[in-house]
C-alpha cells in the first residue's frame, strides 16, 4: 500500500503540473453545456415555407394564415407558379411548398371536398417528415373550423364531442433541454474520463519513464489502480462541475437522489476507465492511442441513445447498443433525474456495469506486461 500511495501522489503532481489540461477540465463541461443543447435541438421550427395561391380567396387567405400564424413555418416566398416555387426549393431557400388549386373555394363550397399540394425538400428526412405532419395537422385544424363554421348554431349542442385531456409526466413542459443536458453530462464525463486515460499509459512509453515503472515493486494492480484513482477523481469533478451549470443555466435538479448519481458514475468510471487503460496497454504510441479513443468515441455517441432513440435504431444496432456502457448511464442518469427512479428501479444498470467493470479492468491488468 506505501508504494500505491507514492505512485498515486506522483500521477497527482504529474496532473497539476499540466496547467492546460487542468484549465480544459474547468472549461469543457461549462462551455459545452452552454453550447450544446442549444445546437442539439429537438424542436424544429421556423421551417421554410412558400405559397401557390392560385385561387386567390377568402377560405385560400384562412389555410395561408393558419401555417403563417404558428411558430412552425415561417413564409420565405409567394409565388405564382409551381415551377418558379420548386427553383426556389432547389436552391435550398425553402423546406415546404403549398399549392393551393385555383377552384379551392369553389370546391369546398360546392363539393365539401377539396385538395391542397404539399411538396417537401427531403434531403433532411427528419424536417420533411416533421413538417408534413405539421402540415397535415393544421389542414386537419382548418377542416375544423370550416365544419364548425358550416354547423346551424342549434345542432352545435346536439352532436356528441368527446373532451381529451393529456398530461405530461416526467417532463411537464415538454423541454427538450431536460432530456438532451443528462445525456451531454455522461458524454462530457465519457470524454474526458476515457481519452485522457487512453493516453497516460502510453505517454509513460513515449517518455520512457515505463521501463522504470517495470522494476519498481509496485504489483500490476497496483500499477492500474494508480493510473486509475485519479482520472477516476477528475471524472467525478466533471460531473459536479457540469450539474452545477446545468442548475445554474437550466433549472435541472435530479427528481431522484444525487447519491445515486453519483454512485452509478463512480461504478461507471471504474469500467470506462479500465477499458481507456485496456487501450493505452495496447498501443504503442500516443497517435495509435488517440486513433483507437476516436473510433470508439464515435461508436459510444452514436449508439448511445443520445441524439437517435434506441427503439427506433435497426435491429443488429440496438444488439451493439446492449455491448455500449454509455447507453447504460445516459438511460440511468436520465430515469434519476426526470423519474426519480432509486437503486431498486436500476437494479439492472448497476449489475450491467459492474460486469463491464470487471471485465475491462481485467482485461487492463492482465494486457499489462510487467518486468518481475
Amino acid at each position: 500500500m506505501r508504494q500505491l500511495k507514492f505512485f498515486l501522489k506522483k500521477e497527482f503532481q504529474q496532473i497539476l503540473r499540466n496547467k492546460l489540461l487542468v484549465r480544459l477540465i474547468v472549461a469543457v463541461p461549462i462551455v459545452q453545456l452552454i453550447i450544446l443543447p442549444f445546437a442539439a435541438n429537438y424542436e424544429i421550427q421556423n421551417i421554410k415555407l412558400c405559397v401557390i395561391d392560385n385561387d386567390k380567396s377568402e377560405y385560400s387567405r384562412k389555410l395561408i394564415n393558419k401555417f403563417t400564424s404558428t411558430n412552425y413555418f415561417i413564409l420565405t416566398g409567394y409565388f405564382s407558379s409551381q415551377k418558379e416555387a420548386l427553383h426556389y426549393l432547389e436552391k435550398d431557400k425553402a423546406d415546404l411548398i403549398i399549392e393551393i388549386p385555383k377552384s379551392f373555394e369553389n370546391d369546398l363550397i360546392r363539393e365539401s371536398e377539396t385538395k391542397v399540394f404539399i411538396n417537401a425538400n427531403a434531403i433532411n428526412g427528419q424536417t420533411a417528415g416533421l413538417a408534413v405532419s405539421y402540415s397535415n395537422a393544421i389542414i386537419r385544424d382548418f377542416n375544423n373550423d370550416v365544419r364548425i363554421e358550416w354547423i346551424q348554431p342549434m345542432r352545435i349542442n346536439s352532436i356528441p364531442t368527446i373532451e381529451i385531456s393529456s398530461t405530461n409526466w416526467f417532463n411537464p413542459k415538454m423541454n427538450y433541454k431536460y432530456f438532451i443536458v443528462p445525456g451531454l453530462m455522461v458524454l462530457l464525463v465519457t470524454l474526458v474520463g476515457f481519452l485522457l486515460t487512453t493516453i497516460n499509459i502510453v505517454k509513460e512509453k513515449e517518455d520512457g519513464t515505463i521501463e522504470q515503472l517495470n522494476v519498481s515493486p509496485l504489483k500490476k494492480h497496483q500499477f492500474i489502480l494508480g493510473k486509475l484513482i485519479p482520472f477516476w477523481i477528475i471524472g467525478l469533478v466533471v460531473l459536479t462541475i457540469a450539474q452545477i451549470v446545468s442548475f445554474i443555466l437550466y433549472g435541472i435538479v435530479p427528481a431522484g437522489s444525487y447519491l445515486t448519481i453519483y454512485l452509478f458514475a463512480a461504478i461507471y468510471l471504474v469500467a470506462l476507465l479500465g477499458f481507456g487503460l485496456f487501450v493505452s496497454t495496447l498501443a504503442e504510441t500516443q497517435q495509435q492511442a488517440m486513433f483507437i479513443a476516436y473510433f470508439f468515441m464515435m461508436i459510444f455517441i452514436l449508439l448511445g441513445g443520445l441524439f437517435a432513440p434506441i427503439e427506433n435504431m435497426p435491429d443488429w444496432a440496438q444488439f451493439l447498443t446492449r455491448l455500449n456502457p454509455v447507453s447504460y448511464f445516459i438511460e440511468a442518469i436520465r430515469m434519476i433525474i426526470l423519474k426519480g427512479s432509486g437503486i431498486n428501479e436500476l437494479s439492472k444498470h448497476f449489475g450491467i456495469i459492474i460486469l463491464f467493470a470487471l471485465i475491462f479492468n481485467t482485461l487492463a491488468i492482465y494486457s499489462y506486461h510487467k518486468t518481475k
